[in-house]
């Protein structure tokens, strides 16, 4: 039996070429497409769960809020996580990593700048599961000045992973051991690392018992079975003991006074498996993901096997006509419905199994204009794993039953006397089901056509938006500190040279994003708690504000030769002086702790005074509204910001070099633009407008397609009325309009009910900047017009050679 349903239905498919060929097209590209998402949602949640305990280990977050003042970041204070483990059995093991970033290695004669090291606990590899080529995993970072190299590394130095025992220089001429070396760690995690150095070699020994510093990036590992709530409890009553304590010593206040002032001072635990697409808080290694993608993704993948699904049940009904005397036939020869059912659903999975093998060339095809447009990197084995196979599998059965379900009913139900006598309903206006379903994929159309326009121009008010400084021809040498006190010479000489107009040697740049430090600062010198803000920290020098192209609004510069006080001057932004309530903000008195002279828990006031207010800057992402920031004078070396006029850039770069080559050591030459590291910042929200735009594409060709499909047949369906019409003198325009009409009607349709949802939808994306665009009606017009142009394109073809065909031929056989 199912050998003759696959037989008539080869049979079926092969009679119908251009109705198989418009359905199989659809869903194969519908399939891809989708193919191409569940790979990337896949990839999306696989983020550290490579770890052997991934679902028991736990990141320590600091959220800390006061007098409408937030800090929220990915790290806890040194002492935390090993009192955990010391006080509860339920804490089995902990790791903490500090100063991440880049390192000075020596090759030969030669420095090289590379990247991704850190200084971590020996504990590293009882928490995470990171295999080693070479070395003892439990002793390779006990030992001081020992180092733990990746095999990407390994490789780099020595052509060999075969290193334990060989040494390499650091950047601080310091003689590293080398101990082991790793496996690279894995794409999916939210962390890499080159270089592992044991903790005691860090630059900060003296903040061991130090719980109102939050520098360290901190990890649990849990005993199986435990509950987060029980687990948050035990974290609470550790930051009550111990820092409430230490707060109480130097503020005066407890951590029951804070939350009785609407502030708090807590700690979370975030699961590791979370960080990836659940944070995006200061001090985080790498840029994470963002789960609203995850979900704008699968649903933009559950949209397009709609459309897919619905071309398939509008065409099958479409030309229910075409099959009625067969299922007279059927019917009449004995055949039961529930044959006819089975007969018309094989049909259907058949046209999806082809599909899906069309789709995963079609997959394959595109993945790596995929990679490039999300920044990822799947590969064809991914696409052909068990896992992917057997979901490709289940859609096939599934969009097969679903597609096929209502054609297969809907025809298998003809009254065979009815069908007989012709008198079954046909044409395009022979069922409100197949208006509805085109309302509907055209819904989605328009839907995605709106949020295409309104991510383009969210992402073109990102490149273009004025952010308070000016990121354009600025050069940035970021491994400067390396070069030492002959850099300060090195910055005077830069400023000889003919197109360089500024330079500032600073450890702050706004183009890095979330790395800056946030302190507590006081209103008065009593250093109560009732007057503490939590700012964004900056130390510059005094070159800085007019190198960036900032704007003075009041006051003035720092200017350390004609006013020796500026030492302890501080320049704020506006967002200060507006928090703190500053009327005149100059001469205005600001308190911190002296770091020279305080200790834990006796805070020794340090008084500083505003010289300057600088006008708003975005130094974050512009997905963050600019929050209260107050700048130093420091004599920070970290990195050389640039700023050139002209364009002879390579003339320019050349002469910096040279002078950089003759001062630095052997130190390499390394630079970057500032407006690329500025665009770096977007680069998540970039990819993701692309894609978006790219899928939405895919959706609107393919609900064409099926429109398509759907004129052809309705041009059929009429073709005698058509050749009446023009025996009596109708126009070929008039035609055109009569076959066209009921499509553009129904397109109307969908535009009226798309807009207001496209309007919520974007609305709920713009939510996640703070500075964005507003949704213009004028959108929803180019919107509207869009859908009725793509739908006249597709539907012109059909009917201008409906309408210009011979009406001889369509009567001849009346």
């Amino acid at each position: 039996m199912i050998r003759n349903y696959l037989k008539v239905a080869f049979r079926n498919l092969w009679k119908s070429k251009g109705f198989s060929a418009i359905n199989i097209i659809g869903l194969a590209a519908g399939l891809g497409v989708c193919l191409l998402i569940v790979l990337y949602v896949l990839d999306e949640r696989s983020y550290d769960r490579y770890n052997v305990n991934a679902d028991r280990i736990y990141r320590l977050d600091a959220d800390l809020y006061f007098n409408n003042t937030q800090f929220t970041a990915a790290v806890a204070p040194r002492p935390m996580a090993q009192t955990l483990v010391h006080d509860y059995p339920d804490f089995i093991a902990m790791v903490r990593f500090n100063n991440f970033g880049d390192v000075m290695v020596k090759k030969g004669n030669n420095w090289i700048q590379d990247h991704r090291s850190v200084y971590v606990d020996s504990t590293f590899f009882k928490v995470f599961t990171v295999p080693m080529i070479a070395g003892d995993p439990n002793t390779a970072l006990n030992e001081p000045h020992s180092l733990v190299i990746n095999e990407t590394t390994a490789k780099k130095y020595f052509n060999s992973t075969d290193v334990v025992g060989k040494t390499l220089e650091l950047e601080d001429h310091r003689i590293c051991k080398i101990t082991g070396v790793i496996q690279d760690i894995p794409i999916q995690s939210h962390f890499h690392f080159n270089f592992l150095r044991p903790l005691r070699d860090g630059y900060n020994q003296n903040d061991q018992n130090d719980w109102l510093s939050n520098n360290y990036e901190s990890y649990v590992l849990v005993r199986p079975g435990v509950s987060r709530e029980t687990l948050q409890d035990q974290l609470n009553r550790t930051v009550n003991s111990n820092m409430g304590r230490q707060l109480q010593q130097a503020v005066h206040a407890s951590l029951s006074d804070l939350e009785k002032q609407g502030g708090h001072f807590r700690y979370v635990l975030m699961p590791l498996t979370d960080i990836h697409l659940h944070s995006n808080k200061s001090a985080e290694f790498e840029p994470n993901g963002n789960i609203n993608y995850v979900y704008i993704f699968s649903f933009i993948a559950i949209l397009i096997m709609v459309i897919a699904c619905v071309n398939f049940m509008n065409l099958s009904t479409a030309r229910s006509a075409n099959r009625a005397k067969e299922v007279g036939i059927r019917k009449v020869a004995g055949s039961t419905k529930t044959s006819l059912i089975f007969q018309f659903l094989t049909e259907s999975v058949l046209i999806s199994f082809i599909s899906a093998i069309l789709a995963l060339g079609l997959a394959l095809l595109l993945m790596p204009m995929f990679n490039n447009l999300a920044g990822k990197e799947l590969h064809a084995g991914m696409l052909f794993s068990g896992r992917i196979l057997s979901i490709l599998l289940s859609l096939v059965i599934l969009v097969g039953c679903l597609a096929g379900s209502y054609p297969a009913f809907y025809l298998s139900s003809f009254q065979p006397i009815k069908v007989l006598k012709g008198s079954v309903a046909s044409g395009f206006k022979g069922s409100l089901l197949r208006n509805i379903l085109v309302v509907g994929q055209f819904w989605i159309s328009i839907c995605l056509i709106i949020g295409t326009l309104v991510i383009y121009r969210q992402l073109d008010f990102i490149r273009s938006r004025q952010v308070g400084f000016d990121r354009d021809q600025v050069l940035l040498i970021k491994n400067a500190y390396t070069a030492g006190d002959p850099i300060l010479n090195f910055r005077k000489e830069l400023k000889q040279i003919a197109g360089i107009k500024d330079a500032t040697l600073t450890g702050d740049i706004p183009s890095e994003g979330n790395t800056f430090s946030q302190n507590g600062w006081f209103r008065d010198v009593s250093m109560d708690a009732k007057g503490v803000v939590v700012m964004t920290n900056m130390f510059v020098d005094e070159d800085y504000v007019p190198t960036l192209g900032m704007k003075m609004v009041k006051g003035r510069n720092f200017d350390p030769k004609d006013f020796a006080t500026d030492s302890l001057g501080v320049i704020v932004n506006e967002a200060t002086v507006e928090l703190l309530g500053w009327k005149d903000p100059l001469n205005q008195k600001i308190y911190r702790p002296d770091f020279r002279k305080s200790t834990p828990s006796n805070l020794v006031p340090e008084e500083f005074h505003v010289v300057g207010v600088v006008k708003d800057f975005n130094y974050n992402s512009m997905h963050e509204k600019v929050l209260p920031m107050i700048m130093q004078l420091s004599d920070s070396r970290g990195m050389l910001a640039i700023r050139f006029q002209g364009g002879n850039i390579p003339s320019l770069l050349h002469q910096v070099e040279d002078r950089w080559n003759k001062m630095a050591n052997g130190v390499p030459f390394a630079y970057t633009f500032m407006d690329n590291d500025f665009n770096q910042l977007y680069r998540a929200d970039r990819q993701t407008g692309q894609v978006f735009i790219t899928f939405a594409v895919f959706a609107i060709l393919i609900a064409c397609l099926g429109l398509f499909g759907l004129v052809t047949y309705a041009a059929e369906q009429r073709t005698k009325e058509i050749g009446i019409r023009k025996v009596l003198g109708a126009s070929t325009g008039g035609l055109m309009t009569l076959l066209s009409r009921d499509f553009v009607k129904l397109v109307l349709i969908a535009s009226l009910i798309a807009f207001p949802a496209a309007w919520w939808a974007m609305n709920q994306w713009l939510e996640s900047f703070a500075y964005r665009v507003g949704i213009s009606w004028w959108i929803f017009v180019v919107a509207g017009m869009a859908a009725i142009l793509i739908a006249l394109l597709t539907v012109t073809t059909q009917t201008i050679r409906a309408a210009l065909a011979n009406p001889v031929r369509s009567l001849r056989s009346e």
